[in-house]
């Protein structure tokens, strides 16, 4: 039986959608995974569509084309699989022929079956349905197509969730080992990067995420039935208490900050402390959503519930602008994972 899945990524709601099929599938069979992304060849696209976003968009271009975008991708698979005890980890490399580079990543890892997705041409995306077949004829070892086409609405709205889902465990992820890599350092943590992780959650899940889920998902479940009621009670309580537990733990990198430069291993140690608890609030919050209120939605929800869940998620507003552009989240969640992987 398969031990070692390679899994490419990319950042479309189908390559979400795959992640977590090939995270359930690794699961059963007690396989390994490693998530694969190639990073275009922003030198071997000089007069196409690298050099349009260069010229125009140069922090898009660097997100793009200098693995920010890959670190993204990477850290949410691996979120996706650390829920579920999946072992894993993740490669990346250069590459302007997607196809002979998972090929070469799986026979470099020692994979024994390649899972992937194949979906139509989208400029920027990792794998065209042309380099889907490409692995499927010259990988020399299996490969399992997980799935064609577009999502349909309630898959396309799920995976929205489940992918800010995973950003947020990634986050949490990368604080936890930051703060643990200076404990078993015996120094203190840099405050700088724990304010920008402070900033992304008060601004992401807190004032996007919890909202959108509140005024369409869960309000859309309660018009459909009433067995949800209390989970959804529940859920909104956590929401309260998560904005609480942020304050506090800002609270604790302000008092990080202010520390005299004795006092701050101790208030980093205090630190660490309330984020693994916070984590834990965390997961346990993600856990009740995705175990519980998704399955039910499935069940539950009409078409026109899912047309109004999927616009909702599908526009994510910047809080810091009102403009309808996430680009600065993305930007900034890449720069912490970055930091926590450096």
């Amino acid at each position: 039986m398969y031990r070692h899945l390679l899994v490419p990524v990319d950042g479309t709601d189908l390559s979400v959608e795959v992640i977590g099929n090939a995270v359930a599938l690794a699961r059963v069979l007690a396989a390994r995974i490693t998530f694969f992304h190639a990073v275009p060849d922003s030198a071997g696209l000089l007069h196409g569509d690298a050099e349009v976003l260069r010229l125009t968009a140069h922090d898009e271009f660097e997100y793009v084309y200098h693995h920010g975008k890959a670190a993204e991708l990477l850290a949410k698979a691996e979120a996706a699989a650390r829920a579920l005890g999946v072992p894993c980890e993740s490669r990346q490399t250069v590459s302007d022929r997607p196809a002979q580079a998972v090929i070469e990543a799986a026979r470099a890892c020692g994979c024994d079956l390649i899972f992937m997705a194949t979906h139509g041409h989208s400029k920027l995306g990792m794998l065209f349905g042309s380099e889907t077949l490409s692995v499927l004829m010259n990988a020399g070892l299996p490969v399992l197509v997980s799935s064609t086409g577009e999502l349909p609405a309630p898959a396309r709205s799920i995976a929205i969730i489940r992918d800010e889902h995973r950003s947020l465990a990634a986050v949490m992820h990368a604080w936890m080992r930051a703060l643990a890599d200076a404990r078993q350092a015996g120094t203190a943590a840099d405050p700088a990067p724990m304010r920008a992780i402070l900033h992304y959650l008060q601004q992401f899940p807190l004032q996007m995420h919890h909202p959108k889920e509140e005024a369409h998902l869960f309000a859309r479940l309660r018009e459909r039935t009433t067995s949800c009621h209390a989970e959804l009670d529940e859920l909104e309580r956590q929401h309260d208490r998560d904005a609480q537990l942020v304050a506090e733990l800002a609270q604790r990198v302000e008092a990080l900050a202010a520390s005299e430069p004795a006092a701050r291993i101790a208030a980093t140690r205090a630190l660490e402390g309330e984020v693994v608890r916070y984590a834990r609030f965390l997961w346990d919050h993600l856990g009740r959503e995705e175990g519980v209120i998704l399955p039910a939605a499935q069940r539950h929800l009409l078409a026109d519930d899912w047309a109004s869940i999927d616009a909702a998620f599908a526009e994510n507003r910047d809080p810091m602008s009102g403009g309808s552009s996430d680009k600065e989240f993305h930007q900034l969640f890449s720069r912490i994972v970055h930091h926590a992987t450096a």
